[in-house]
């Protein structure tokens, strides 16, 4: 058991305070009534630093898109984002669903969706699976609509695709890592 917690005693409070006497300097003055004020510091944030960051595993089914997209829009609300928020659900729909149709899942059936907002504004959006290439990449971030996946869809909001292959604390290959980085704001999509 904790013992109590001591708080320092605040200073009885006579019933009337006691009037500054005319002539007397302001130094005594100000020591007569005390002012008191509380200030709330935040903490300094580094630019290099998110601003938010947010992540969770999605079962990597034929609703995993939908359930990206549906989960993605609150999330970026809370974030307070700037950007065209239904155009990032999408972008992650279509990652999660290309994930979940062509890469391959985890061991337990999952892929993992995070979203990170930077410090210029922009969103990144990450999925990992556990195949560890990427087949026709260049094909998919050319942005043809007729690629057999809807990546295209990142193409056609402006935003950056690259992908890695991710690696565990020990330098071992276990899938790989889809991304899109999304501007702040872009000009009508084509």
């Amino acid at each position: 058991m904790n013992p109590p917690t001591q708080r320092p005693a605040l200073p009885a409070r006579d019933a009337e305070a006691p009037t500054p006497q005319p002539g007397a300097d302001a130094e005594h003055a100000a020591d007569a009534h005390p002012v008191r004020a509380t200030m709330i510091l935040l903490p300094l944030q580094s630019e290099e630093e998110p601003r938010w960051t947010w992540s969770t595993t999605l079962r990597a089914d034929w609703g995993a898109g939908s359930n990206a997209r549906l989960r993605v829009r609150p999330r970026l609300t809370m974030s307070h984002w700037t950007g065209n928020i239904d155009v990032a659900a999408r972008v992650a729909d279509k990652l999660v669903d290309n994930a979940a149709r062509h890469g391959k899942p985890f061991s337990a059936g999952h892929v993992v969706l995070r979203l990170t907002l930077l410090p210029t504004d922009e969103l990144l959006i990450e999925v990992d699976d556990s195949h560890p290439s990427f087949r026709n990449f260049e094909a998919v971030a050319s942005g043809s609509p007729h690629q057999d996946c809807g990546l295209w869809w990142v193409n056609h909001y402006r935003a950056k695709l690259s992908w890695a292959v991710k690696r565990d604390a020990n330098d071992v290959v276990i899938g790989k890592t889809v991304q899109a980085l999304l501007p702040i704001a872009w000009g009508e999509p084509t």
